[in-house]
């Protein structure tokens, strides 16, 4: 049996040692048309940013290492130029000379990925604009760096790999500025989680253009001017990263079978629309696991899980690609954001009958030294409770916490689930009640009918006109540091002797800093017969989108108009 590879790194080198692994008499040839077959391609902005510091690292096989290991037949520098399925032979040109051959195959596996989108921008080409996606083009970012010290750099795009290189390039000494044409960075995460993440990169010393598009770069005498929609950016280096697309042309050219985006068409085994044809990675159509909906979803997890999946069926194991949940991690400065399953905004989108919860829980037991807030949104759906999605957001932990959500995702689980969890406890790593478990228990209530609740993105609609009644359940100085238009102070630690206050006829809606003393507040009120909804991430998720609030201290209603006099400080939420 003769398999031809046309692509390494993540997909095609998986692929390659996996078939030696079942066959050690099968003849492997892996076509890459660049110099390297396997290099850490999520590291790659780390290198530019002098964390990895030996490029060398970066390279995790060379062709002499993989021959030696698995026998395997690596030809660097060598492009398939077009395939013909019908003979089962594929053209090859070696890059170096422009010299062309032919090779037959039993199987091919095209590991093709993606390449950088460069939008029709005018100055685009400058030689002082910049992609990021190979290794070669980490080495050229690098060594303009070096010898040229540019001072000031601007990242057009804020997705992962916008971030990620806006951070490296301010870790090596450049004023840095970032430009999204959307509202928000991290598309993979809803606006009202990114706002936390645009306020620590701001507080970090990039600057952030939001809702801003590049409309030309202008190269004069060493310094680029960017024109963004009615200003002018100067600097001395541009990095595009406005998002990638899958790399199909061959795929085209052979006849395979591509959607609407280009991306190829495979089934559950990594089969295109030729037999003996398989395709993974970056370059091929997904089925989105929680939806079922076909996308483009381009993570170096799945790229390896398709590699081993499509030599596995090659070799007669029958195995199956269930699906991309798109569970994703990124490092923005000490910040950790990560995501696993859907987003609000898709579950919009496709109507999906949703609910959300936010929390914030401590990384770990919160009497042991270092711990640390993480911010958690969990996207369930109605009728069951089946976790759909989870965005986290914090300093520790979160990477812990979001992959024990992806597993529960992966195993159909519901919040009922995730309340049940037997995870690992000592106060250095976690809480008796571990976030995930608290996420869980909020959900339950909710179910349950135990709390209702409301949204940040209600609070605005609220009728201010006494209709309703509109309570801040914090301490007193809390309140004074600010709060919402609206809303008047009953802490909860003297809650029940103001019932008698408070009119039953109205619907009454709590705030409390992060939702713990406002669901105590909801059940005391609910079983003393009030109609009570209770504000989800309370009041420090609305800080967070909107900044203090509507109402500061230095502006704040006469509190003897609207509050109990006697009402004391009583501390912090807990």
């Amino acid at each position: 049996m003769k398999v031809l590879i046309v692509g390494g790194v993540a997909g095609g080198a998986t692929a390659a040692a996996r078939l030696r692994r079942l066959n050690e008499f099968c003849e492997i040839i892996l076509f890459e048309r660049g110099e390297h077959i396997s290099y850490a391609n999520c590291g790659l902005p780390y290198h530019i940013g002098g964390v990895i510091e030996d490029s060398g690292q970066l390279i995790l096989q060379t062709p002499e290492s993989f021959k030696a290991r698995f026998n395997i037949d690596v030809r660097v520098k060598s492009e398939v130029v077009s395939i013909n399925p019908a003979s089962k032979t594929v053209e090859v040109k070696k890059v170096d000379t422009g010299e062309t051959y032919s090779e037959s195959y039993d199987y091919l596996i095209i590991s093709t990925g993606a390449y950088p989108v460069l939008p029709s921008i005018k100055g685009a080409d400058s030689e002082r604009v910049f992609t990021l996606r190979s290794i070669a083009d980490t080495f050229r970012i690098k060594d303009f760096i070096d010898r040229i010290k540019p001072r000031r750099a601007a990242v057009i795009g804020g997705g992962y790999i916008g971030v990620e290189v806006a951070e490296n390039l301010h870790k090596a000494g450049l004023d840095v500025t970032i430009i999204e044409k959307a509202n928000q960075v991290i598309a993979s995460i809803d606006f009202d989680m990114a706002a936390q993440v645009h306020r620590h990169i701001e507080k970090m010393g990039v600057r952030l253009l939001l809702e801003s598009t590049v409309h030309a770069i202008t190269d004069g005498k060493g310094e680029l001017r960017i024109a963004v929609d009615r200003d002018e950016i100067t600097a001395d280096m541009v990095v595009m990263a406005v998002g990638v697309l899958p790399d199909t042309a061959l795929a085209k050219r052979a006849g395979l079978k591509l959607n609407q985006r280009g991306s190829i068409i495979v089934d559950r085994y990594m089969r295109t629309s030729e037999q003996d044809i398989y395709a993974v990675g970056d370059a091929v159509e997904v089925t989105d696991f929680i939806t079922g909906q076909q996308t483009f979803i381009p993570l170096a997890g799945p790229a390896n899980k398709q590699g081993r999946i499509a030599a596995d069926n090659i070799c007669g194991l029958e195995s199956e690609y269930t699906g991309t949940q798109g569970s994703s991690i990124l490092k923005v400065f000490d910040l950790t954001v990560a995501a696993t399953g859907i987003n609000e905004k898709t579950a919009k989108k496709l109507g999906i009958d949703y609910d959300k919860s936010f929390t914030f829980s401590p990384s770990h037991a919160s009497y042991y030294p270092g711990a640390s807030t993480m911010s958690m949104k969990v996207l369930f759906e109605k009728s069951s409770g089946k976790i759909l999605g989870a965005q986290i957001i914090g300093h520790q932990g979160v990477d812990k916490r979001c992959d024990v959500i992806a597993a529960a995702i992966r195993f159909g689980a519901t919040a009922y689930d995730l309340t049940m969890l037997e995870l690992c406890y000592a106060p250095p790593y976690s809480s008796a009640k571990d976030p995930v478990n608290i996420a869980g228990y909020v959900i339950e209530n909710i179910l349950q009918g135990r709390v209702k609740h409301y949204h940040w993105h209600d609070v605005d609609s609220l009728p201010r006109d006494g209709s309703v009644t509109l309570l801040d359940t914090r301490t007193g100085s809390e309140y004074q540091k600010g709060h919402i238009d609206g809303f008047i102070n009953i802490p909860l630690d003297r809650f029940r002797e103001h019932l008698r206050e408070l009119d039953k006829s109205k619907p009454v809606y709590v705030l409390c800093q992060i939702g713990l003393r406002g669901y105590m507040a909801c059940r005391i009120l609910a079983q003393n017969g009030f109609d009570c909804y209770n504000l989800s991430g309370g009041y420090q998720l609305y800080q967070s989108i909107f900044g203090r609030g509507a109402v500061h201290q230095n502006e704040m209603i006469n509190p003897e108009t609207q509050l109990p006099k006697d009402l004391p400080d009583n501390g912090k939420d807990n």
